[in-house]
């Protein structure tokens, strides 16, 4: 595979392949060692990913790794407000095709309550994530072309307060009318302070956007996903 073009800054590393199935498998091991670092370190670990379709196969690498799973403590970067049983559920996703196998019995934190809105939930969600260690050791981002991460989009009017560096706040509803559903998600401050951070792309559309990104870093409010291109990064990529 010809190595696209795109410069990234000191201190963000490429972890770039040839194919999907490839970086997924990279990801998991990766992944997997922080993990265990971690866990032989404090005992136990947080895992914090993100919904989609590109994360998939990673999950299903990462499930049959051989961890203490009872001490990972895994939780969604966001999520849409609907029913577990809707196919746009980011916690069926999660709980389908990572807790599964040796990855069935880690502990999972549920950003989707009782309410019929995210804000009528908010509490409820607070009171699950209450018990969240952080600095989260582990962080797998995505990013949608307009430049959002887990569920920081431009266009919604939450945004400037869940981005806020110095936002009090671990979750945040959101309502961006870009959106099918109205989503949760963990905020600014709790995910960039993440030991560990990977932003797992597919697709040469994803480069586009992430190049688009890089010109304009400053800018986050713009496209969210620059909060988060800071040295330490690991970018996954597959066409």
């Amino acid at each position: 595979m010809k190595t696209p073009e795109i410069r990234l800054p000191h201190g963000i590393e490429r972890r770039f392949g040839d194919s999907p199935q490839q970086v997924a498998l990279a990801l998991a091991d990766t992944v997997a060692e922080v993990l265990h670092s971690r866990l032989a370190e404090a005992g136990q670990a947080t895992l914090v990913v993100s919904g989609g379709s590109t994360p998939v196969p990673f999950f299903e690498a990462l499930a049959n790794k051989d961890l203490d799973w009872p001490g990972v403590t895994v939780v969604l970067a966001d999520e849409r407000w609907v029913d577990e049983a809707d196919s746009a559920s980011n916690t069926r996703l999660v709980k389908s095709s990572l807790l599964q196998g040796k990855a069935a019995v880690a502990r999972f934190l549920s950003l989707k309550q009782e309410g019929e809105t995210p804000a009528q939930g908010l509490d409820a969600v607070r009171a699950e994530l209450a018990s969240l260690s952080q600095p989260l050791d582990v962080l797998v981002l995505g990013m949608g072309n307009d430049g959002h991460t887990a569920s920081l989009f431009p266009d919604a009017p939450e945004l400037p307060f869940a981005m806020d560096a110095g936002c009090p706040a671990v979750v945040a509803a959101m309502t961006p009318p870009s959106q099918a559903q109205p989503r949760i998600t963990l905020t600014r401050p709790v995910l960039s302070g993440a030991r560990f951070t990977a932003l797992h792309l597919k697709g040469a559309d994803k480069l586009d956007t992430l190049n688009r990104a890089l010109e304009n870093p400053d800018d986050a409010l713009a496209m969210p996903v620059r909060a988060f291109l800071k040295p330490g990064l690991q970018v996954f990529w597959s066409p």
